[in-house]
């Protein structure tokens, strides 16, 4: 989990800085959810056995918040719904002089919560139903994952006598 939390993240991180999309208010939400994965799988890899496994059940919910921004953020795309964060609208500026609406500006420009990021030309499927299907994937291996059997800590170790 943490491996998969962290390839999430540096996906994002990738495309924002070498690539140079700019990520709109909810996608910057929809990285939370992996940084809390980041910190769950690292926990679990640190814990003995009995102890990982309910730290591994905590990424079941985190996954599920993941997979529910991406469908929040795909309606929001597909125009299906607004967007619940105020930072994904165009600001509207009223009365006073130039120099106050300059002010007033944002000093980074937002990028518009409806405008899709494609990362491949030919496939129109968004970043953020990208975000989603891997989230769904990962949900779908949590439990899988819980039940194989614990070879590598405490169990098989050969004992001195």
């Amino acid at each position: 989990m943490a491996l998969a939390g962290t390839l999430a993240l540096a996906l994002a991180w990738w495309t924002e800085h070498a690539l140079g999309h700019v990520p709109c208010g909810l996608c910057l939400w929809e990285r939370w959810p992996y940084r809390v994965l980041v910190g769950l799988g690292i926990g679990a890899m640190v814990l003995p056995r009995d102890a990982a496994r309910p730290v591994l059940w905590c990424c079941m919910p985190v996954l599920l918040a993941s997979c529910g921004l991406s469908v929040l953020h795909v309606g929001v795309e597909q125009g299906w719904w607004p967007s619940p964060l105020p930072e994904c609208r165009a600001p509207t500026f009223h009365g006073g002089t130039f120099a106050e609406r300059l002010a007033a500006m944002p000093v980074r420009p937002a990028k518009p919560c409806d405008a899709p990021t494609y990362l491949v030309a030919w496939l129109p499927v968004s970043m953020t139903a990208l975000s989603g299907l891997y989230a769904f994937m990962l949900l779908l291996l949590v439990p899988r994952g819980l039940k194989v059997k614990g070879r590598f800590r405490g169990r098989g170790r050969k004992t001195i006598q």
